[in-house]
């Protein structure tokens, strides 16, 4: 006699679920990996996080005509080098934070050689992620580029070098903007770009992610900045005040509260009309660009 299977409703996985399970299979390990090292980097890279630069490769695929699937992947790379880069930037020779995303920070739990371990393991399997899962090779190769610019020398390292410098201190907002696309905006941008390479986006396509992505990443530090000084502790999920106490030169600090809101606003609107050509396409990325303001409001 033939069984009759009930059949079940599934709900569909969030984005951020999505992401999430994704991540954790790529952080199993065989067991080469030592277990305290394994420990450290499902710590800092599974912790509950906003997840926004995963999800604008996701949505830059989307928005360009290709699917989330093909770009999760390389959405998992862009949060790997991401957290990779907030293990190191909390350890005490760089900004000496002891709370990130609500928890104790990677080297506060597991010891300074081994979160920088860590840091340096999400780094090299971030690229081997993109170079094997992404599809075609040539995109995996394009994708590889991409990320590598952003995580490097003239970018993200570039401005981490410039923030503990100081090297602002007392310069105009043109400077300051500098520094900030270089340390935050250009990961946001090349999220969107990877994205974009996935989907096989056009030229046109591409610039209006650029374009997006830049006046994006600079309203997050923004944002960012605003937050140190009126934010909330709990919510925001690491220490307050410490740009000020440091005497680091900020939008707040330059601009006032009130106008670095005003310009945050402006920048998102400035963003979200960049997106035009998508037509109705670009709405999910305009939905993630207004929530960025609204935590200041």
């Amino acid at each position: 006699m033939v069984q009759m299977q009930t059949s079940q409703t599934v709900e569909p996985l969030t984005m951020s679920d999505q992401i999430n399970e994704a991540l954790a299979a790529y952080t199993e390990f065989s067991e080469d990996c030592p277990a305290e090292l394994r420990e450290a980097i499902r710590y800092s890279l599974l912790s509950p996080g906003k997840r926004l630069r995963p999800r604008l490769v996701l949505l830059a695929a989307q928005t360009c005509g290709g699917s989330r699937e093909a770009a999760l992947a390389a959405a998992c790379a862009v949060e790997m080098i991401h957290t990779y880069s907030l293990i190191h930037d909390d350890l005490p020779a760089m900004d000496d934070d002891d709370l990130r995303r609500g928890r104790a920070t990677c080297h506060k739990k597991f010891g300074e050689a081994m979160a920088i371990l860590a840091g340096d393991a999400l780094l090299a399997l971030a690229f081997e992620v993109l170079s094997r899962d992404v599809r075609p090779a040539e995109t995996a190769a394009r994708c590889c580029e991409e990320l590598a610019r952003a995580a490097g020398a003239t970018a993200l390292v570039g401005g981490q070098v410039a923030d503990l410098a100081n090297e602002f201190s007392g310069a105009g907002l043109d400077e300051l903007s500098a520094v900030h696309r270089r340390k935050t905006g250009a990961l946001l941008l090349a999220a969107l770009r990877l994205g974009g390479r996935v989907a096989q986006a056009s030229n046109e396509q591409m610039d209006a992610l650029d374009a997006y992505g830049s006046k994006l990443g600079l309203a997050f530090q923004i944002t960012d900045d605003l937050l140190d000084v009126t934010g909330d502790e709990a919510a925001v999920g690491k220490r307050l005040g410490k740009d000020q106490s440091r005497g680091k030169l900020t939008y707040p600090a330059l601009l006032g509260a009130a106008k670095s809101r005003q310009l945050s606003m402006t920048l998102i609107d400035e963003a979200c009309t960049a997106l035009s050509c998508f037509g109705d396409g670009s709405e999910d990325l305009i939905t993630l660009a207004r929530t960025i303001v609204e935590r200041i409001h």
